[in-house]
């Protein structure tokens, strides 16, 4: 009778090491309380509106959230907070918990662990949690009587998920909404052109504006390098002359700079030079991307791996090149250019271990480092307050994909990465290098002018009847035998032409599409455009539904209205 068997349960926290001084309310200008004043009263009596809060960067969005949510809870309110990227969870705990405590909050994201994820699920199932914060999947958490839903940086392609199920986290919480009768707030210094377009035309949603900085800290003075000019000048380098100085001054004050391209890897294709020969991943239609730090090639699509060839396969020849740059490459350039720089690299490589998004934005922050290089997750929605420069490698990037959003990702990105700078009291500064100086989108995301590039996009829009003037509905065909999918594709076209309305609906014929093999499977779409109904949906599944009753085994279909990408 010495030793006694007990069961005894452990729950997992992933913010039982969070030590995060108290924070107190924050006092509300002007426009940040006439925000606060009209939702709250929804809150309150129980009603279901949708409001867009627009504001520039750094306009204290955050600080009329967290209001939001102390009011929600004073009435016995409960409140989802949606993040898009989970390197933004970190910073946005941080104020949560400093406000509200730890009890109070659950976290739902896909880098929790298994068991993390179980245990956070029941503490908000059993209501000891009052607020979960999270990515798109925490719209599903089983809380109970919810008093609001905040969706910042409403217009993040992340909130809609490209896999099956193909749900939007915004239509989602908009559905809640109208069911529980409670307000869901978006929230973005470049709202989504089809929210905007909502809130200043049709009254479902409305419209809030935050035309001033919080701490009246003034917007980044912006300039743009035109880099054919540089390379006129004979500067082949990745870091034209201007931000070189800029970098080099920030170093000498102890200010920090972020550089931010689009890019992983460090060179985005090999080629022979001999015969043009390019390497491609053997299981998809896309070139293989070289990493120099493990001196591979690597698919970003299916991830095959392999060694890098000293010799040509298809020729022989020894002239293999790398083009193209990514930021391994930056980052080497950088420790070129400034050796007793300190830098750190964030980016889908740099963050593959658990806690790694928030290791590195504590250390950048904390440890006072230089220089951050990175991809996009380091330009959405973070706040350091002795970041004075910010420089974009490459903005060409997102401007030439073959996406009819092209020049609006392009403004969302630019304008967001420009307001990492400057935060504070200190004067911030942003340089974008580009071959397009003269584009709509990068002059306006210069002058942070949302209204005029509004304006001139929509216009396009309407000319070329793009959303929000309709909806496309890209269905996807894929499998490995390309007789049946053509005969499927065929099928479905057919199907379609004399079913729906074709002074509604305009259909084009099927086609393979642009990336036209991923992991083995061979890849075509057809495109419709129109705005789709009730009875478009009927006629959508009783096609699928008659597809599959002819025994089709090979090929998959998958419908998506509206979808993120295009490719």
């Amino acid at each position: 009778k010495f030793v006694e068997i007990i069961e005894k349960k452990i729950e997992r926290n992933p913010l039982e090491y969070k030590v995060v001084a108290k924070s107190n309310k924050l006092k509300l200008n002007i426009e940040q309380q006439v925000a606060f004043d009209e939702i709250s009263k929804d809150i309150t009596q129980c009603i279901s509106n949708k409001y867009l809060i627009y504001g520039i960067t750094g306009s204290g969005k955050n600080e009329i959230y967290l209001q939001l949510i102390e009011h929600a809870i004073t009435v016995d309110k409960t409140a989802i907070v949606l993040v898009p990227e989970i390197s933004l969870t970190p910073q946005m705990l941080e104020r949560f918990i400093s406000r509200f405590g730890k009890e109070n909050i659950a976290v739902i994201h896909s880098k929790l662990s298994i068991g993390e994820r179980y245990d956070e699920w029941n503490r908000i199932k059993e209501g000891r949690a009052k607020i979960v914060i999270g990515a798109r999947s925490a719209i599903f958490a089983p809380i109970q009587n919810i008093g609001i839903i905040i969706i910042d940086e409403e217009h993040d392609s992340s909130y809609k998920s490209e896999m099956n199920p193909r749900y939007d986290a915004k239509e989602i919480a908009v559905k809640m909404s109208e069911q529980g009768k409670f307000p869901v707030v978006l929230g973005s210094a470049t709202p989504d052109i089809r929210t905007y377009y909502e809130a200043e035309n049709n009254g479902k949603t409305k419209l809030i504006k935050l035309t001033k900085r919080a701490n009246n800290s003034k917007l980044p003075r912006v300039e743009i390098i035109d880099l054919k000019q540089e390379l006129a000048m004979g500067n082949r380098s990745m870091i034209s002359n201007a931000l070189y100085e800029k970098i080099e001054k920030n170093i000498n004050d102890k200010k920090q700079t972020i550089l931010f391209l689009n890019r992983r890897g460090y060179s985005t294709f090999i080629m022979c030079r001999d015969c043009g020969y390019t390497i491609k991943c053997k299981n998809c239609n896309i070139s293989m991307t070289y990493h120099s730090f493990e001196n591979r090639l690597k698919c970003h699509y299916c991830g095959y791996e392999e060694k890098v060839a000293s010799v040509c396969p298809e020729c022989g020849s020894e002239k293999i090149r790398y083009f193209g740059t990514g930021t391994q490459k930056l980052e080497q350039e950088i420790h070129r250019m400034f050796p007793m720089a300190r830098t750190l690299r964030m980016d889908i490589d740099t963050v593959t271990k658990k806690n790694s998004h928030e290791i590195i934005l504590n250390q950048f922050r904390d440890d006072n480092i230089d220089i951050l290089i990175g991809t996009q997750m380091v330009v959405k929605g973070h706040h350091f307050p002795n970041v004075t420069l910010v420089g974009v490698v490459a903005a060409d990037g997102s401007l030439n994909i073959n996406d009819y959003r092209a020049n609006e990702r392009t403004f969302q990105l630019l304008t967001q990465v420009a307001g990492r700078a400057g935060r504070e009291k200190e004067e911030g500064y942003a340089i974008i290098q580009t071959y397009s100086p003269h584009s709509f989108s990068i002059e306006c995301a210069s002058k942070q002018d949302y209204e005029k590039f509004y304006k001139t996009e929509i216009a396009l829009r309407k000319q070329l009847n793009y959303p929000p003037f309709c909806d496309i509905i890209v269905i996807g065909f894929q499998g490995r035998e390309i007789k049946e999918l053509q005969k499927v594709c065929q099928i479905v076209y057919n199907y379609l032409c004399k079913q729906l309305d074709k002074n509604k609906f305009k259909i084009f014929q099927p086609m393979p599409a642009p990336i036209d093999k991923i992991q083995n499977k061979i890849r075509w779409r057809m495109i419709l455009k129109g705005i789709i109904d009730e009875q478009t949906n009927v006629i959508l599944n009783m096609c699928l539904n008659g597809v599959y009753k002819l025994n089709i085994k090979n090929t998959k279909i998958s419908i998506d209205v509206n979808p993120n990408n295009m490719m």
